[in-house]
């Protein structure tokens, strides 16, 4: 798990904001609401590092790290406004070239300026091209295949932060086991993984934990029945230079087994809630949990359960004039 302070850059080509003041989009197409808005492109194409995948294959080859476009998918969207402006800034997945049928993805950034899209940028550091600039770094790390889940929140001072979780699909040599212990995952390894990263930012001025990083993330063990899967917590107190070390702030014993989707947010009083949702390895209805810290997320209340929710599948009619599929 890495974390990096991302300065607003941006990133993107087919992702859309609504933008209030414009008329409100017809029924027609599924979308309507009493507020006034129209879409607008947020994104254009770009081009970063990446991998190609081979023909018959469904993983990137050690060595063939180049320079390609971004124009192609992008998915999972976020979006965090900086305090007291009209500024916004996005992130999603990035596909690499024709690849996105494969999953192949990074991380990228969208600037929006009062409204108005101001560029895009795959975000350095956790691609093939960025470590040594001007130059292809195939070493891994800090050469990258994929990153995951989009997250992204400022601080009081224009700063913009997010918890990256890059991994690779190169397979180790010398049996599969390290030289020495290592916790740079890769998206093959059958144990301890981490997925559903996200951060929160207490971007109150004046608070005592004024501009205090939080990332959360779940570790998966890599069991089939996704008992003892743990939420984790990190918090930097110095605007994302240092962080403490992690701690697991969910007892099986409070929660139940298989919690991830994590989600820790700060309250107008500073408060710090993390949620996440617990599912059951017999696929019946998840929980959603959460548990507060008033004390810097160095203690928590227990986790107690908000709601039951299930699974709209496209079989049952899924979203509205969509093949999405979501929780209820």
């Amino acid at each position: 798990m890495f974390m990096r302070a991302v300065v607003a850059l941006g990133a993107a080509a087919a992702l859309a904001v609504l933008v209030a003041g414009g008329p409100t989009t017809s029924a027609a197409n599924g979308w309507a609401g009493s507020v006034a808005f129209t879409n607008q492109v947020a994104s254009s194409p770009s081009s970063g590092g990446g991998y190609p995948v081979p023909p018959g294959s469904r993983v990137p080859v050690a060595g063939t790290c180049g320079a390609g476009p971004f124009n192609a998918n992008y998915s999972e969207s976020w979006i965090a406004v900086e305090p007291g402006t009209e500024d916004l800034v996005g992130s999603s997945k990035f596909f690499f070239d024709k690849y996105s049928t494969f999953y192949m993805f990074y991380l990228g950034a969208h600037q929006i300026f009062n409204g108005a899209p101001a560029g895009n940028n795959q975000i350095q550091g956790y691609d093939c091209l960025s470590a040594v600039p001007g130059t292809i770094t195939q070493d891994m790390p800090p050469s990258w295949t994929d990153t995951t889940d989009p997250n992204a929140d400022f601080d009081t001072q224009g700063r913009v932060y997010q918890t990256m979780l890059p991994f690779r699909h190169w397979v180790r040599g010398n049996g599969g086991q390290a030289l020495e212990a290592t916790n740079n995952a890769s998206a093959k390894q059958a144990g301890h993984v981490e997925d559903k990263q996200w951060i929160a930012v207490n971007h109150i001025p004046g608070h005592p934990f004024q501009d205090h990083v939080y990332a959360a993330w779940a570790v998966f063990n890599g069991s089939s029945n996704g008992q003892g899967i743990k939420v984790r917590l990190a918090v930097s107190r110095d605007r994302g230079q240092t962080f403490d070390k992690a701690v697991t702030i969910s007892p099986p014993s409070q929660v139940g087994p298989a919690a991830t989707f994590v989600y820790p947010s700060i309250d107008a009083a500073g408060t710090l809630y993390v949620a996440f949702v617990s599912f059951p390895p017999n696929g019946s209805a998840s929980t959603i949990y959460v548990a507060r810290s008033t004390d810097d997320g160095i203690s928590f209340t227990p986790f107690v359960p908000v709601t039951i929710v299930n699974i709209i599948t496209t079989a049952t009619g899924g979203l509205p004039n969509t093949r999405f599929r979501d929780h209820l």
